[in-house]
């Protein structure tokens, strides 16, 4: 990889699984812990600790390189929590200094993330007294001025929630300059705790949710011609329409308003400007599967159309270039991305390996464990093909023997161009009676195969590699985000996603 934020030397430690494996430097290692949390339990470490160690290397790392990570992390990979405590931890780092104002602007997206900020800050510098926000950041406060002036009085209202830190907490602490009279009269409106309720379907079922019904099918009644309303009122985002497809259906809603949830989720115009995790359609996929409704069927189609434009924009490879797709099924990667998800680490392997055999024309995928098994499948269908791997994960054990895949090309002597790994990184070899480790096996197949390039997508973000990704043709990505092909398809232009987040300008 042609960047500098590699080591000069080899630095050899041991990986969890007390395998051989190669050290990063701090700011590739921040770059991989950044995009692959949620700031949750993992399977090796408690969010905590995943949070410390993202503040430890803030403090090894260039402070301009943070500033520029915070904002890849959340305009790139769409990513609300980690950029947060990426700015807050900068300006407690390098004080007066106008790089983090300009963070914190481009940051701030939504108007809850004004009062998500600084509940942060108050907790990053251990505010506990009846002033939890006094002495706030100069620079911060600044960030958040202009952020101030962005947003309007319904997505004021939108997100004017009863939090830790309220809307209005935030507009007497930070003083915004209004830029007209209009703009005045909202920062009033916030201050008096008076912004239009505004028509959300959470609000306008809450509402209906305090009627007291005469009986539960008059109720019943009322639910179905309010998810009805909501449907035509097109008031209800892409997410939120996702989240609910359980609710509309039990709520018995005519065809023609399925019909219209169906149209929006399969528009590619709403599906690319949704910009949704590739697990999101994974989790209504699954949460529809066991609903028993007439209706459930064509909604997972929509879905699965919804999912092929969500992969039209990734860069495949057609019949010249050869492929294997494998993915690490482990029992470290049958871990929840958060406390309230279903999703695993191991879904989004699957997820987002589908999501790119979809788009290539020349490739055999699989899976494994203590065992590595071929199992291809056809190129629509992404969600499906996710849920029968899912269903086949036991077929190859729970070890992480990585180096079989690349052991199982050597066996057939077959040369192909590309060798992609989905995959927590933590590879070893649990056969005690075989020595090889995955980055012995890939240097041996490289003496067959001497142009044949490996991608390592780190789905984790721990601190350690199995392989030196600086030699050999060794790529690494990482990230939950289909935004990963994105670096992918640089890879092959020579450019990382380290050089990518070097060129972002504050």
């Amino acid at each position: 990889m042609k960047f500098n934020f590699f080591n000069t030397r080899k630095q050899l430690v041991t990986n969890f699984e007390s395998a051989k494996a190669f050290i990063m430097t701090p700011e590739l290692e921040l770059y991989t812990a950044v995009v692959t949390t949620g700031l949750n339990d993992s399977f090796y470490e408690s969010g905590s600790s995943r949070l410390n160690r993202i503040k430890e290397l803030i403090e090894k790392c260039n402070p301009t390189f943070v500033a520029k990570l915070a904002i890849y992390a959340r305009t790139e990979m769409n990513l609300r929590s980690i950029p947060i405590v990426l700015s807050v931890e900068l300006a407690n780092k390098i004080s007066g200094d106008s790089i983090v104002s300009k963070t914190v602007n481009k940051i701030v997206i939504r108007a809850d993330e004004i009062t998500e900020l600084l509940a942060y800050y108050q907790i990053a510098n251990g505010r506990t007294e009846t002033k939890k926000l006094n002495k706030l950041s100069k620079q911060i406060q600044k960030g958040l001025v202009n952020s101030f002036n962005r947003f309007d009085e319904y997505q004021f209202a939108k997100y004017n929630r009863n939090t830790d830190v309220k809307l209005k907490d935030a507009l007497f602490l930070v003083h915004p300059k209004a830029k007209d009279n209009l703009q005045q009269e909202i920062f009033n409106k916030i201050a008096s705790d008076n912004l239009a309720t505004p028509y959300t379907w959470e609000t306008e079922l809450s509402e209906l949710g305090k009627i007291d019904f005469e009986n539960s099918n008059v109720k019943s009644i009322a639910f179905t011609k309010k998810w009805e309303e909501l449907i035509e009122s097109k008031k209800v985002g892409y997410m939120a329409l996702m989240r609910n497809l359980r609710n509309i259906l039990e709520a018995n809603v005519s065809a023609k308003h399925i019909e219209m949830v169906c149209s929006y989720l399969a528009n590619e115009k709403a599906v690319l400007n949704s910009k949704q995790l590739p697990f999101r359609f994974l989790s209504a996929y699954r949460e529809l599967k066991s609903t028993k409704s007439s209706f459930t069927s064509i909604i997972l189609d929509a879905l699965e159309n919804a999912v092929m434009y969500s992969a039209k924009n990734i860069k495949g490879f057609g019949f010249d270039t050869s492929l294997v797709i494998a993915c690490d099924v482990s029992g470290s990667m049958q871990k929840a991305v958060s406390a309230r998800s279903t999703v695993l680490l191991y879904d989004i392997g699957l997820m987002l390996a589908m999501l790119l055999q979809s788009q290539c024309k020349n490739v055999t995928t699989g899976m494994f464990g203590d065992t590595y098994k071929v199992i291809n499948m056809p190129k629509r269908n992404v969600l499906a093909n996710v849920m029968e791997y899912y269903k086949r994960e036991g077929e190859v054990g729970y070890a992480t023997n990585g180096y079989l895949v690349i052991d199982d090309l050597i066996k057939q002597r077959k040369v192909v161009d590309k060798v992609m790994i989905f995959t927590d990184t933590q590879m070893w070899n649990n056969n005690n009676n075989n020595s090889n480790s995955f980055a012995e096996s890939w240097t041996n197949y490289k003496r067959m195969a001497p142009n044949a390039k490996l991608y390592l997508f780190d789905l984790a973000g721990y601190n350690t590699q199995p392989i030196d990704v600086k030699q050999n043709d060794v790529y690494l990505l990482a990230g939950w985000s289909d935004k990963v092909f994105d670096m992918l398809s640089g890879m092959e232009n020579a450019v990382s996603a380290l050089e990518k987040i070097s060129k972002i300008e504050i």
